[in-house]
């Protein structure tokens, strides 16, 4: 029976994004992330809403991922594979492989989380054994290990990272899952050609979920830089009043490359699916009131954020401000304007966020949906106004699926059953709510101020204001200094000039600096620490300028054990 209260609007956001892994100068992808993610989850995400057709959510996907993927696509088509170890998937001759890359594959393809993508299957289980019990003996140990054996294993480790809907449909995965061992080349060739199809057939998928009007899809500054940050490093100090900052006052000429990176986005975004962006998902949910506007002055008519950021916001915006219960505040957007520009901004219900990303893993999935159906159930019975309430769950569209049992299948497939068919809930977009929140709001309520934060815990403390991280600011702001002493010089060829800019971008993207800290992981802090001062070292050698000795050193060492291996946080401590 529906009720007599206003309809709730649930506004699901899922943010798909994956920094640039590759050499630029070389071509070769360092960390092969983005194609994994891609059969896995990209794939999955696809087909709940393909399987569903009264869902709707909305994708943001970050122009830098959609680069590699179809960078992806390219390499299938030339036959020129830049991944090492997807190469090594339809290598020919395993057995003529150097010892190098056979301990490259041991040390790869055990990387995923073993209680969810490892122990279920029993051949993958016993390779990893066996690797285990050599593992003591040193890698010598490890030429005793045959050409089937690896081969077996590149072959498990990407049926381990293949989407549950492509295992539930494809006959072929599921013959190699049922042989389960001595895969042969011909079987490794063809599981190599379907990984390539998957890749290339995805953002025809989504642009089809979007012309259909089921999904949004929304975009990100083009290599996913930290707006405030770029535009002003003292905006950290609006949520964390005593924190220190980089040596360096700016970041020089922030505002410029932050407008070529919106700019960026847009174009990348019309190329690929027919038109621009509607709204933005600032990278991080970053935003400093200058920075909307500065989206807004591109046309970027929505963006969204964190939930700390908006408790804030209303203690800066309204003198004696008392807090009231967040049914009364979160559940609604705000406007953000100036003379000449405003933004409707969205803010996100942390509680119900993190529930996804951090809880639901660890329960049965009817259990899970019922807690959150009936979570959103008790935030429409409380209203007691005449204005729907909306509600904004925002997070990572990929990374918390390895935590659940069969990638989420069941928990997404039920959660979209029961709010797809609800008579009191009714899945959204931005833009559709964007379009209608007059009628269902009434008069945005204008936020005359934003303190600057992210979506984690209101701040901008994952990413700035410890020494390692501010360490990591400074190399890049001296990089910068160099590269506008060139561009000023002019002695560059136009191509080169283009390659400069396009290894800045690179560098200005915020996944750096997430992982610099001791609270993460040492494997993944070193790997990400070397890709970065990768990257600077090859801007230096682009703007044919030594390259500075420091860089020669980590900035980071990680010694912890994070939450679902670090690469999510929670919106709240």
């Amino acid at each position: 029976m529906t009720s007599a209260l206003p309809k709730l609007y649930f506004n699901l956001y899922w943010h798909m994004h994956q920094p640039d892994y590759r050499d630029t100068l070389t071509g070769e992808y360092v960390l092969p992330w983005t194609y994994l993610h891609a059969i896995k989850d990209y794939t999955d995400m696809a087909y709940h809403f393909e399987a569903n057709s009264a869902a709707r959510a909305t994708f943001n996907f970050v122009p830098v991922l959609l680069d590699q993927l179809e960078d992806y696509v390219a390499q299938f088509q030339t036959n020129k594979i830049a991944d090492p170890l997807l190469a090594l998937l339809a290598e020919d001759d395993l057995h003529g492989i150097s010892k190098e890359q056979r301990q490259f594959i041991i040390d790869s393809c055990f990387k995923c989380n073993h209680e969810k993508m490892l122990t279920p299957f029993p051949h993958y289980q016993a390779l990893y054994n066996m690797a285990k019990a050599l593992e003591s003996n040193g890698e010598e140990a490890f030429s005793y290990l045959s050409d089937q054996y690896f081969a077996d294993l590149l072959v498990w480790y990407h049926l381990a990272w293949t989407g549950e809907s492509i295992r539930r449909n494809n006959t072929f995965v599921q013959a190699l899952m049922l042989k389960g061992q001595c895969f042969s080349l011909q079987e490794r060739i063809d599981f190599f050609k379907l990984i390539g199809e998957l890749i290339a057939d995805l953002i025809p998928r989504y642009k089809k979920l979007q012309k259909s009007g089921q999904i949004e899809i929304s975009s990100t500054p083009h290599f996913h830089p930290i707006l405030p940050l770029l535009l002003d490093f003292k905006s950290t100090r609006d949520a964390m009043p005593y924190a220190p900052l980089p040596h360096h006052p700016q970041y020089p000429g922030g505002k410029v490359r932050a407008q070529a990176h919106i700019k960026a986005a847009k174009d990348s975004h019309k190329e690929r699916f027919g038109e621009y962006p509607v709204g933005m998902w600032p990278a991080e949910g970053g935003v400093s009131h200058a920075a909307l506007l500065l989206l807004a002055e591109h046309d970027v008519k929505w963006a969204a954020t964190g939930q700390g950021v908006l408790a804030n916001s209303l203690y800066k915006s309204f003198e004696n401000y008392e807090m009231p219960h967040k049914d009364d505040y979160l559940y609604q957007p705000y406007r953000v304007a100036n003379d000449t520009d405003e933004i409707v901004c969205f803010f996100r219900d942390d509680h119900l966020s993190d529930k996804i990303g951090f809880e639901y893993s660890k329960l049965h999935a009817s259990e899970a949906v019922a807690d959150f159906v009936g979570t959103l159930e008790g935030i429409h019975q409380a209203n007691t106004t005449d204005k729907s309430r909306i509600v904004s769950v925002i997070l990572d569209g990929e990374n918390a699926w390895e935590y659940f049992p069969y990638n989420a299948y069941y928990f997404l497939s039920e959660l979209y059953a029961a709010l797809a068919n609800h008579p009191d809930i009714e899945m959204t977009t931005f833009s559709d709510l964007v379009g209608k929140s007059a009628r269902v709001q009434g008069e945005l309520t204008t936020l005359p101020a934003i303190a600057a934060g992210s979506w984690v815990y209101g701040s901008f403390s994952t990413w700035i204001g410890s020494t390692e991280k501010n360490h990591g600011w400074d190399l890049l702001c001296e990089a910068k200094k160099v590269y506008d002493h060139v561009m000023e010089k002019g002695f560059l060829e136009p191509e080169e000039v283009k390659n400069c800019e396009l290894q800045l971008a690179i560098c200005e993207g915020s996944d750096w600096f997430w992982w610099f800290g001791d609270y993460n992981s040492s494997v993944s802090v070193d790997s990400f620490d070397r890709l970065y001062r990768r990257n600077l070292s090859n801007l230096y050698r682009l703007l044919k300028k030594p390259i500075p000795e420091i860089l020669n050193h980590a900035i980071s060492v990680g010694s912890g054990h994070p939450a679902v291996g670090g690469t999510m946080r929670r919106g709240q401590e």
